[in-house]
């Protein structure tokens, strides 16, 4: 996506991927390299490059770990976009958040970088954070709860009164459930819960079409698929670095591409 925007804008940009076993040295090269803007970061460094960083958000800060690094006049930022992506793939989809009930599936760091960007936006009116494991359920129903004005509160995802569920206004799946090659036709979310007011999005992008998004479908709710947050998240990554717009529907149509030849 990022090579196809610089192609695009026509920024002598390259974006290269690295495999890295040592972070402390890697880290320091990047310092010394000249013309060096930014980079992506992935598992497992997400959040051991913190101590190697000069600054970092506070949207980070909250969630632990970084996915960005910008290069400002020297200083590195570390920030994340994952959950910033998540907004603006709803505002693209001309939905707002503003004054609803959330159902939020998952605990996971994925699910904690969507949560906090949810709570900070102070947009919605309560969070209804579900799991499978009660501490974890716990922890961020704390942390989210931490500093901020939405209503936050947690439950447990196997045994959630229907009513409950079936009352809020939007459904988000931050866990892996549907994933492709590993529970593929599997949904964390019950197919009585959803109803045709409601808003569902799933932040698993293969298949595009998840087995929650076609029940969500079929229920006649309106869905947002996971490729809209992988978009919007890289699209946010380049306007960092850059400080220009990101073309966005050509790298749309470079992710589409390259998400349908990896099938």
């Amino acid at each position: 996506m990022h090579n196809a925007a610089f192609r695009e804008t026509g920024l002598n940009y390259v974006y290269l991927a690295f495999k890295v076993t040592h972070l402390a040295g890697c880290m320091a090269g990047l310092r010394a390299l000249d013309g060096f803007r930014g980079l992506s970061v992935t598992i497992p460094h997400k959040m051991d490059i913190l101590q190697y960083l000069d600054e970092v958000t506070p949207l980070a800060r909250s969630v632990g770990c970084v996915n960005t690094v910008v290069n400002v006049e020297g200083r590195l930022l570390g920030t994340i976009t994952d959950g910033t992506g998540t907004l603006r793939a709803f505002e693209h989809a001309g939905v707002s958040l503003e004054g609803k009930t959330i159902l939020f599936a998952g605990t996971g760091g994925a699910a904690r970088a969507v949560a906090f960007a949810l709570a900070d936006s102070r947009l919605p009116r309560e969070i209804l954070v579900l799991g499978r494991t009660p501490s974890r359920v716990a922890r961020l129903v704390e942390d989210l709860r931490h500093g901020s004005r939405v209503r936050v509160h947690g439950g447990d995802l196997g045994s959630t009164d229907p009513d409950r569920a079936r009352a809020c206004d939007v459904i988000i799946n931050a866990t892996p459930m549907g994933m492709f090659r590993h529970s593929e036709g599997e949904s964390s979310v019950p197919r009585d819960w959803l109803h045709a007011s409601q808003v569902v999005f799933d932040m698993v992008y293969r298949p595009r079409l998840t087995k929650l998004l076609q029940d969500a479908e079929e229920a006649g709710c309106r869905i947002i698929p996971g490729l809209e947050m992988l978009l919007f998240q890289a699209v946010l990554q380049f306007e960092l670095w850059t400080g220009q717009k990101a073309p966005e529907a050509v790298m749309r149509n470079t992710l589409q591409r390259a998400l349908q030849s990896d099938l």
